[in-house]
């Protein structure tokens, strides 16, 4: 009962350790055989193992044999056992078991563990245990010794010191002049000395013998998680005790490991060098090491593991504490990953870059008053952190570099006192001034750090979801804000000035405002800047045309036209009267261009183009309903339409302005009661708008084509049937559904400029088809087209089967678009799997179509074209997922329109030959795996309806298509309401049958309604829409009564006619099953692609190597095996400096 009782006390963990350990001590002076055998039996119940060693297996028998005993009789039936089990009560087990064995050692240190027996015993059982092919006892064991040694470590640190102290005891007492020497003492210390060091030697004996025994065989274990204890075991030995563990004998075995598969382990070898860089005095001994393995820490940094890079990244950070043993090259490797969209390996990188360029400041002299401004000592860092940022070129990144550098550097990042200084004053005396590169570099660097200190969350791309801040973060954060915005209300307008004529720069500067605390302004008297501000932004409107720049002007005024604050009456005001001016500008110049007609010059159309573009980037964020610019720009399209010669840029911004001034109008409606006179107006407006983009789709221009073609969807999907929901139902007179032409023309649009190959494209202009960049800008306007229509079908704006020439293009365009059309065909399947499946075979069906006329009807069925349509029926088929249940009405119809169009068109070669589109159910025939058991049987029915009886019979290549359509359906079917032939072909489908299990009912689970009234006929059921398969079910009751009379008769026909043919069913039979199967090797690479459900994780040796990165290199480490091959490349190290 003893040892249950320890077991049970170290898993609950309640109890002291000592007390525990203290009364195992007791009964091990009493009855040290008992005792042991109660810590034997601990161990082997720790492993999981419900056999007990008994006293006589104790005494007679070799620890082998007694490993053997337990082996047979550990409970094979759970692969669990207390290191791995989940559970609360098994939460603490671990680190309870770990304190027994410290403590026990702890306790046993002075007399016990010398005496030859109880360590012995322990050791030898360990090392035993650790061999074993039990994974419960070689994992149990292996964490025992490791712990075990650890223990001993520890001993003999102490047994060393105290080693030590008494040598120096002894040289104070030798050195004595003879008179005052004793001894007595001398031979006391001498004594003392001899016993410690005879200590220290079986503690040696030991602790080698785990190594040996242990360690060296344990830590190339075939378990990932051993494999790590081993590591991290000897990691903590060389800090514990440098001086016996920390040489080239023992490091050599953690640089191998950092080649093994598993990031776990890859991740101990990291924490282990840590602990050791960590140290600059140990910085000496790990010379060799360092310059050995030095390559590979560097290539950890890339690993496919974002924890092991990170760490890989902390060590090389403290390796920078050894001089000049990292390259250029190696620390410009870890320079690039402060642009990581992982944030913690890019705030690892950005500690790494700080402490290598930044942490030399320039020392301030005692009592000497603080640098501002440009002489501060941060003026230098931010000039290095504006040369690096240029030099990674990468450009428009520069919010994740101050993301990266925050924690470490927030103190410099914030000095935007010596940031504006650097921008507005002149260079000091010998002081190079920065160049227009430079300032522009440093302005974004300012706007982003201002960002982040004004929103406290990462950029985009590296978030985490939102993080509830703490209070001392929200009073930092309102502190900077403050800071923020009474340095720059007073140094903008300056920084306005100087750079009034440079877009880049005053689009960042423009930016500043939003992220101000508007009170300063009135309860810091700064009213004179802000008036200074509002001259600046309007002089820069009148100067620039650049889109940007307005558009960041526009924000600056929205920003600043709060209601909640007392400035708002005077930006208010001069908005209005900037608005005034534009106004009244672009009437009058309309008027005269529009008069003018053909006889007006290039600065006329420049002039109404320029006043067009100031409007329309204010109408984007500001409300100009008080303008009537409807009439004004409709007139401006019609005229563009009636004459075809308006330039292309008026046409596309009098487009986007008409498309904001129904936004508006619709969003005052939205917002309050609305009169029955605005809804008619803007109803008339909006329609008539719609109708004047509709005969833009015909323009000879691409980009006004695209224009009028975006801004069509948008208002299809904003006044569709879904704008009266919320509550808006008096909104109902302005909903507009799309006409067919329409609908038609869209459509056309998409196929024409959206499906084309990228050397087709002729947006790229200036002869620069072939820049990349520019061939990116192109694909990625054409996914935004996409995107825009198949909002429609989703939203059901046009009709869903317009979706067919959009699906069918999935496999073709895969690179460049599959991800849209894959959330599309989830996202109709979600509203209508019926009609989503139906959709999805007119596709197919399309795609046959186009193959016939391209090839005629005598095409191979082994020709690219066929395959790939193959192919797509495939990839269609894997975006059901596996619950036959949720899809089987749809996947029944699917079934049902493919096999009436296979045989709906008859033979071109006369009767007797193979229905026009039969090869289309070879493609049917890869949705046949969804169908539920059942169902198979009911399709196979309804093909039979189609089937004459010499078609049954045929056996040339022809008919092949159905031939394995019909296999693929009676695959896992029951014999008994099959046809004969059915029941033949069904032997090679018997492989399928057994490794695709059928859905099983459950308890709650409805069963479907098979009874149908007698004499209903096929046409009649498949009207009613309450269930989609019924006119599959009728079948059964129709058939059986036909099939018992035939079944006779057709069984003797087919088996004379199959004995006299050729085989042809047999040599079939193989591939046709294969065919069909959805295990195939080809097929599971890509089994989960669409799958929008959850999947259960098969029980193979974990791995946590499976996810890919996108921006770094995928792996650097040896995947062929788990050490052997990187063992082998450091065999000529180990035999020159490591034995």
């Amino acid at each position: 009962m003893e040892n249950m009782m320890l077991f049970e006390v170290v898993k609950l963990g309640r109890s002291a350790m000592q007390s525990v350990v203290d009364d195992w001590i007791e009964s091990y002076k009493h009855d040290r055989d008992a005792a042991l055998l109660d810590l034997i039996n601990f161990f082997i119940q720790c492993s999981g193992c419900k056999g007990v060693v008994s006293a006589e297996m104790f005494r007679n028998m070799q620890n082998s044999e007694i490993i053997r005993r337990m082996t047979e009789e550990f409970d094979e039936d759970s692969g669990d056992y207390p290191l791995t089990i989940a559970g609360p009560q098994w939460k603490k087990f671990k680190s309870s078991f770990c304190e027994f064995i410290s403590v026990l050692v702890r306790q046993c240190q002075y007399s016990i563990i010398y005496d030859e027996y109880m360590m012995d015993t322990v050791i030898s059982l360990l090392t035993g245990l650790s061999d074993s092919q039990v994974r419960a006892f070689r994992h149990t064991s292996t964490l025992a010794a490791m712990k075990l040694m650890t223990a001993l470590v520890n001993v003999a640190l102490n047994l060393s010191i105290n080693m030590d102290n008494t040598q120096r005891q002894y040289e104070a007492e030798r050195n004595k002049i003879v008179a005052k020497r004793a001894n007595d003492r001398l031979e006391l210390l001498l004594q003392k000395r001899k016993e410690l060091q005879e200590n220290q030697d079986e503690i040696e004996n030991m602790m080698n013998a785990i190594f040996k025994g242990v360690f060296v065989h344990r830590y190339r274990d075939s378990i990932a998680e051993i494999r790590a204890i081993c590591i991290e075991e000897i990691g903590v030995w060389m800090k514990l005790y440098s001086d016996a563990f920390l040489n080239d004998s023992y490091l050599k075995y953690v640089g191998w490991t950092m080649h093994d598969k598993q990031g776990e382990v890859r991740l101990k070898c990291l924490t282990a060098l840590q602990g050791l860089y960590y140290n600059r005095e140990l910085n000496a001994r790990l010379e060799l090491f360092t310059s050995r393995f030095k390559d590979r820490i560097v290539s950890m940094t890339l690993d496919k593991e974002y924890d092991v890079a990170v760490q890989a990244i902390k060590l090389l950070t403290l390796v920078l504490n050894t001089d000049e043993v990292l390259t250029p090259e190696d620390c410009e490797s870890v320079y690039h990953l402060v642009y990581s969209a992982h944030r913690p390996v890019a705030v690892a990188a950005g500690e790494f870059l700080y402490k290598k360029l930044f942490s030399q400041r320039e020392p301030e002299e005692e009592g000497a008053p603080k640098r501002r401004g440009r002489q501060s000592p941060n003026a230098n860092l931010i000039k290095t952190t504006v040369f690096f940022f240029l030099e990674s070129e990468l450009h428009e990144h520069a919010a994740y570099l101050v993301d990266s550098l925050w924690e470490c550097g927030a103190e410099l990042l914030k000095d935007w006192e010596c940031m504006i200084s650097l921008l507005l004053d002149d260079p000091l005396p010998g002081e190079e001034a920065l160049t227009d590169r430079q300032e522009t570099a440093l302005i974004e660097i300012m706007l982003c750090t201002v960002r982040q200190a004004a929103e406290c969350h990462p950029p985009v791309g590296r978030g985490t979801g939102k993080r509830v801040m703490t209070a001392k973060e929200k009073k930092t954060q309102l502190d900077d804000r403050t800071k923020i915005t009474e340095l720059f209300a007073v140094a903008l307008p300056p920084l306005l000035a100087k750079y009034a004529v440079d877009a880049e720069k005053v689009t960042n500067l423009l930016l500043l405002p939003q992220f101000f605390d508007l009170e300063i302004y009135t309860t810091g008297r700064l009213e004179k800047h802000l008036e200074a501000l509002l001259r600046q932004i309007k002089e820069i409107v009148e100067k620039h045309t650049d889109t940007e720049v307005l558009e960041a002007c526009s924000k600056t005024y929205h920003s600043l036209c709060n209601e909640e604050f007392t400035i708002f009456n005077r930006v208010d005001i001069a908005r209005s009267q900037l608005l005034d001016e534009l106004v009244d500008k672009f009437t009058r110049l309309l008027e005269d261009f529009l008069r003018e007609g053909e006889d007006a010059d290039e600065d006329d159309a420049y002039q109404v183009l320029s006043t067009l573009k100031r409007i329309t980037a204010f109408h984007n964020a500001h409300d100009l309903s008080g303008w009537d610019l409807f009439t004004s720009n409709f007139k401006l399209l019609n005229t563009g339409i009636e004459n075809g010669d308006m330039p292309e840029q008026i046409v596309i911004h009098s487009l986007q302005c008409t498309h904001y001034v129904i936004l508006w109008q619709l969003a005052k409606l939205s917002e309050g009661s609305s009169r029955k006179d605005d809804l008619v107006t803007l109803r008339k407006q909006m329609r008539a708008f719609c109708m004047m983009c509709q005969r833009y789709l015909t323009n000879v221009n691409t980009a006004v084509k695209e224009q009028a073609f975006t801004i069509l969807c948008d208002l299809l999907l904003i006044f569709s049937h879904q704008m009266v929901s919320g509550g808006r139902e008096h909104l109902e007179p302005l909903v507009y559904s799309p006409e067919d032409s329409l609908q038609a023309e869209l459509l056309t649009f998409i196929l024409n400029h959206v499906f084309i190959d990228q050397d087709d494209d002729t947006n790229s202009t200036d002869g620069q088809q072939d820049d990349e960049a520019v061939k990116i800008e192109a694909l990625h306007k054409r996914r935004n087209l996409l995107a825009a229509y198949c909002k429609l079908i989703i939203y059901c704006v046009v009709e869903m089967k317009t979706g067919a020439d959009i699906f069918k293009q999935y496999m073709r365009y895969y690179n460049d678009y599959g991800d849209i059309i894959k959330e599309t065909m989830s996202k109709t399947r979600q509203i209508d799997k019926i009609q989503c499946a139906k959709t999805l075979i007119l596709s197919l069906q399309q795609l046959f179509n186009e193959m016939l006329s391209d090839l005629g009807h005598g095409f191979d069925r082994s020709s690219s074209a066929f395959c790939g349509i193959k192919e797509l029926a495939r990839r269609f088929s894997l975006t059901f997922g596996l619950d036959q249940v949720k899809t089987r009405d749809a996947i029944a119809m699917l079934h049902k329109d493919g096999i009436e169009f296979a045989f709906k068109d008859p033979s071109p070669q006369g009767e007797g030959g193979p229905p026009l589109n039969l090869a289309f159910l070879d493609i049917l025939s890869e949705f046949s795996s969804k169908l539920m058991r059942q169902d198979k049987r009911t399709v196979h029915m309804y093909l039979e309806r189609f089937m004459t009886f010499q078609m049954a019979l045929q056996r040339e290549d022809c008919w092949l298509p159905l031939i394995s359509y019909r296999n693929s359906l009676q695959a896992g079917g029951d014999d008994d309401t099959m046809s004969v032939m059915s029941g033949y072909s069904s032997r090679g489908s018997s492989v399928r049958s057994k490794k695709i299990k059928p859905p099983v009912a459950t308890v709650g689970t409805p069963a479907p309604k098979r009874k149908l009234p007698e004499g209903t006929e096929v046409k009649s059921v498949a009207d009613v829409k309450t269930s989609q398969v019924t006119w599959m079910l009728t079948q059964r009751q129709q058939e059986e009564a036909r099939q018992q009379q035939e079944r006779a008769m057709n069984y003797a026909k087919l088996r004379s006619n199959l004995r006299r043919g050729t085989g042809l069913m047999e040599e079939d039979e193989e591939p046709i099953v294969e065919d069909v199967m959805m295990s195939s090797e080809g097929r599971m690479d890509d089994l989960n692609e669409g799958m929008d459900f959850d999947t259960m994780d098969i029980d193979l040796p974990p791995s946590k190597n499976r996810r890919e990165r996108s921006e770094l290199k995928p792996d650097y480490f040896d995947p062929a095996s788990i050490m052997d091959e990187s063992v082998n490349e450091m065999k000529g190290f180990e035999d020159s400096t490591y034995m």
